[in-house]
């Protein structure tokens, strides 16, 4: 359970596109207030999600080969599979990076975006981070989170280290805006300018690596 969690939480942390907006939440007026509600609701959706399997449960794993833990790997491989035929899509479909130093295609859609999001509560940067949640991830997470065992101290530092995991990139472009403001909005900036160009690749390769190890792991489970 470990190590699949450990991927799992690389994987969301990882995923280009909450980061991306969490950019513009933080550099945004009051940006600091903003990104503490964002990283709270993303947190909340990682407990909540954590707390609704271990109360299906009871904080005790199920048996082997027993209809739970089936339908936990069926769970598991269905996702894995599904982040590979997006992933696949997504390299199909996806866009040649931006390369020249004029403004993209989209320069007025992200000026529209950083202006609204200025003009965002911290109420509306808390359902942006729940809209941005990689549901399929957190759904994987949770298949895992099945395995559980509430009496093993191991098990909570598990489960806990995988919410902070998953939450890393947010907490660290927060702590970097809390303490160094200026050079931090302004390398933040730079960073979402980068991961605007190359998110397909990020989001391609996460998704194919994720749903490759949750097949095999959910087939050898299954089979083993």
């Amino acid at each position: 359970m470990i190590l699949d969690l450990v991927f799992i939480g690389l994987a969301i942390t990882l995923y280009p596109l909450p980061g991306m907006a969490f950019v513009l939440v933080v550099s945004a007026p009051r940006g600091l207030y903003k990104g503490l509600a964002f990283i709270l609701a993303w947190l909340a959706c990682l407990v909540a999600v954590i707390a609704m399997v271990l109360l299906f449960t009871g904080g005790q794993p199920p048996a082997p080969r027993s209809p739970p833990s089936f339908v936990a790997s069926v769970a598991m491989l269905v996702i894995g599979l599904g982040l590979i035929v997006y992933g696949e899509h997504r390299r199909r479909h996806r866009h040649p990076a931006t390369t020249g130093s004029g403004p993209s295609p989209t320069g007025d859609s992200k000026k529209s975006l950083s202006s609204r999001m200025n003009q965002a509560s911290a109420w509306s940067a808390a359902g942006l981070a729940v809209l941005l949640q990689p549901w399929g991830m957190v759904s994987a997470a949770a298949a895992t989170v099945v395995k559980a065992d509430l009496s093993h101290t191991a098990s909570f530092l598990a489960l806990l280290g995988f919410c902070l995991l998953a939450t890393a990139t947010l907490l660290a472009m927060e702590l970097y805006m809390v303490f160094a403001p200026e050079k931090a909005q302004h390398n933040l900036i730079r960073l979402r300018s980068w991961l605007s160009r190359h998110k397909d690749q990020a989001i391609v390769l996460i998704c194919l690596l994720l749903g490759l190890w949750l097949v095999g792991r959910s087939l050898y489970q299954l089979t083993g």
